[in-house]
């Protein structure tokens, strides 16, 4: 800018600084505004920086700086931060919150057999793991307690697992029990019967073949037929041995209505069903028709009715107590000790864990390491 004098005699456009002692480091920062151009300049132009310092300085000098207009480099940075943050943010948490992947699981294949009383539970509890591990196959092959611990010894395999009943015999010492559940069991009879509630002495009365009619106990006029399990069930050999204290006789009808001999009407009609739902179908389907299952699986039943046995239902408090006595553990058999990381074993701890034992119990079962009693939970032999 040209150096002009005004009307008063000031130099216009030179800025004069008045001698100031300054300490290392220190510095003016001058600011200079312009305020007009003169009457033939419509727009100041910009100013040109012309300096210097009399005397001189040992390490001084004028810089120039000029203003900056918008928003702050640094505002940006941050800015940006604050945004990748917030986007990143979901991921994030998404990453923490997330089901953590199974510690449990295990693959390969593992067929399951034995009691057709727990084959509810067995069934429920292989499903939800299947869908947790997808990498686990199962096989449920449920045909009897009696027959599933003679399939595993004669597979003599860790990827062979079979539940019973009860400890059965003396088997081979290779079998290893370990108990799963508190079963309880309940005798079941058509409705049309009339008979709710019987003594446990009227019970062995009915199963020897000495009522012929429902009648003789304040029941329906209706004869009396008996649905039994077959020979090797563990939920018959808990009934004999329960309540009953005696051995059943043998089956005298293949249909539960009419004998096998015809003109033979002389004992009670009996029959024989394969596992737990055929002999509740039989029942259901037989007027006067009487037999004993799982308490779980005839809860779930409409057309039958549990019998209470001297005034108790089937209840852990009653079996607690000593006075309802159809009750047994369940449990579950391997061929020796197996490996930690096999299916059987994971499956065996997946039964006693929070989820399976939330099955054990949605069948009316309950399981072993909840019982207040723990004496309960062991074999009746």
């Amino acid at each position: 800018m040209d150096n002009i004098v005004d009307s008063d005699g000031r130099n216009v456009g030179v800025i004069q600084l008045p001698k100031v002692p300054l300490n290392q480091g220190q510095h003016y920062k001058v600011l200079a505004v312009l305020d007009r151009a003169g009457p033939k300049v419509k727009k100041c132009p910009d100013p040109e920086v012309i300096a210097g310092i009399k005397g001189g300085v040992r390490n001084g000098a004028i810089r120039e700086t000029k203003s900056r207009t918008g928003i702050p480099r640094w505002l940006t940075v941050l800015v940006y931060l604050l945004v990748s943050v917030a986007l990143a943010e979901p991921f994030v948490i998404g990453l923490a919150t997330q089901d953590p992947p199974p510690l449990d699981c295990a693959s390969g294949s593992l067929t399951v057999t034995g009691s057709t009383a727990f084959a509810p539970v067995v069934r429920e509890a292989a499903d939800s793991y299947g869908r947790t591990c997808p990498d686990a196959k199962f096989t449920i092959e449920m045909s009897g307690s009696t027959d599933g611990l003679e399939r595993l010894n004669e597979a003599k395999s860790g990827d062979v697992l079979a539940f019973s009943d009860g400890v059965k015999g003396d088997r081979s010492p290779q079998l290893l029990p370990r108990p799963i559940a508190f079963l309880l069991f309940t005798i079941v009879i058509h409705p049309d019967a009339g008979v709710r509630d019987l003594t446990a002495a009227q019970v062995r009365d009915v199963f020897a073949g000495r009522v012929r009619n429902w009648k003789e106990l304040g029941g329906a006029d209706q004869e009396v037929r008996i649905v039994d399990r077959e020979a090797l069930s563990g939920t018959r050999t808990t009934f004999e041995q329960q309540v009953l204290d005696a051995i059943e006789p043998g089956e005298n009808s293949n249909d539960c209505v009419e004998p096998r001999r015809p003109g033979t009407g002389a004992d009670v009609i009996r029959c024989r069903r394969n596992d737990t739902e055929s002999l509740l179908d039989a029942v259901a389907a037989t007027p006067g028709a009487i037999g004993y299952s799982e308490l779980g699986a005839a809860a779930k039943r409409a057309d039958v009715r549990t019998v209470w046995i001297d005034g108790q239902q089937a209840s852990v408090q009653g079996a607690d107590h000593g006075v309802y006595p159809f009750w047994q553990t369940e449990y579950a058999y391997t061929y020796g000790e197996p490996k930690a990381d096999s299916l059987a074993a994971s499956f065996l701890r997946y039964l006693t864990n929070q989820v399976g034992a939330d099955i054990v119990r949605s069948h009316g079962d309950r399981p072993c390491a909840e019982l207040a009693n723990p004496v309960l939970c062991r074999p009746q032999t």
